[in-house]
């Protein structure tokens, strides 16, 4: 904790409210109603407590739960004017974005309108320099969840479940998806797992869903969340549990989670990611594989051939609409950025915008014999 404070990945490349945010760290549970903004807040609140500067995004458009769990004095998100930006508001040193505090309540739109909300409020916010921004995702994994993982490279997802089995599965399907878009999760928290009275544990909604996410996708940590009035009542109170009772059973199974994201996220920082570049002195995109030294060049044209969107391939017949004699041999990107961390998105001279995923790079046919220009001392 010492160290110098870790730089965000790609930097350059982000919107510029998030090019100062060291670490991105979802919080979701694909299933509505089983305490995903209890945990979110909480887990802020008491990563501040450690010391961090810390933000949270309500996520949840259709039902923000931000503005009934903390009470910040200024209820309404400002702008600035000038650069155009929107100024978070703060409770107890925490930033908080939610779009119950743009004036509008709860939003009645589609599902295309709603991603584009999402990313205006997360990618135009003044953020400041944050060590953790807490992202507080809405139940599923549809439209906005996949708007939020292209936005941004997420560092890493906590899974919120409860025990039974119909919330099981469908955590299940958000750890595939966050596997598909290489988030890697590093926490499950089960929560209302139990209560204590007359001496005795009870277990009223059975038990084993949040071993079963570990066990299943060796997710390495797994946290009991006990069903505690308080932990409800700070809910609704405005005041989240580990700021009104830090000693309390609830805050120091928080705490064991805050220790364990700090250190996961740590850890996942360490591992470089996949990069992709193109050297206009060869005429080759460059990709660099992490965890390895391996590193091989494609040609632009054969990437720009592989392209498997809908404008490339029919999707209903599978029918190839990209012609081998439409792309010039010559072609060279514009722009190579990332796109979170699965995949970059070309932008090729032709406005075409191609999203290229870092396992459909590795089986695309690879260039030989490159000889790299010398480097004189």
């Amino acid at each position: 904790m010492s160290a110098q404070p870790a730089r965000p990945l790609f930097a350059e490349q982000l919107p510029a409210g998030l090019q100062t945010i060291s670490n991105i760290v979802a919080v979701s549970s694909c299933k509505g109603g089983v305490g995903k903004s209890t945990v979110a807040v909480n887990l802020a609140y008491t990563l501040a407590d450690m010391g961090a500067r810390v933000g949270i995004f309500d996520a949840d458009v259709y039902g923000p739960s931000l503005p009934t769990m903390v009470s910040p004095e200024n209820r309404l998100l400002e702008m600035n004017p000038e650069k155009r930006t929107i100024i978070p508001t703060e409770y107890l040193g925490v930033k908080l974005v939610s779009f119950g505090f743009a004036g509008q309540g709860r939003a009645i739109m589609r599902g295309p309108m709603v991603s584009g909300v999402i990313n205006q409020l997360l990618t135009t916010t003044e953020w400041g320099e944050l060590d953790y921004l807490i992202i507080d995702m809405p139940p599923g994994t549809g439209d906005i969840q996949l708007t939020l993982c292209q936005i941004v490279p997420l560092t890493a997802a906590v899974i919120v479940t409860t025990p039974q089995k119909l919330s099981f599965i469908d955590v299940a399907k958000g750890v595939r998806m966050f596997s598909k878009l290489k988030v890697p999760c590093v926490a499950v928290v089960e929560n209302m797992c139990h209560f204590d009275a007359d001496g005795k544990r009870y277990y009223p909604f059975g038990r084993g869903s949040g071993s079963q996410v570990v066990q299943q996708f060796g997710i390495p940590h797994l946290f009991d969340m006990p069903i505690r009035p308080t932990l409800s009542a700070s809910g609704d109170s405005g005041m989240p549990e580990v700021v009104a009772d830090p000693q309390g059973e609830a805050s120091k199974i928080f705490q064991d989670l805050g220790v364990c994201v700090v250190q996961q996220c740590a850890k996942i920082r360490q591992q470089v990611s996949t990069a992709v570049t193109y050297d206009r002195s060869i005429k080759a995109i460059k990709v660099k594989v992490p965890d390895s030294d391996e590193e091989f060049f494609l040609h632009p044209a054969t990437v720009r051939r592989n392209d498997r969107s809908a404008q490339s391939v029919d999707e209903w017949t599978g029918e190839q609409k990209l012609q081998y004699t439409d792309v010039p041999e010559d072609i060279e990107p514009e722009e190579i950025r990332p796109m979170g961390n699965y995949a970059v998105s070309i932008t090729w001279p032709d406005g075409f915008s191609q999203i290229a995923p870092y396992d459909q790079l590795q089986t695309i046919e690879r260039l030989v014999d490159i000889v790299l220009p010398a480097v004189h001392a």
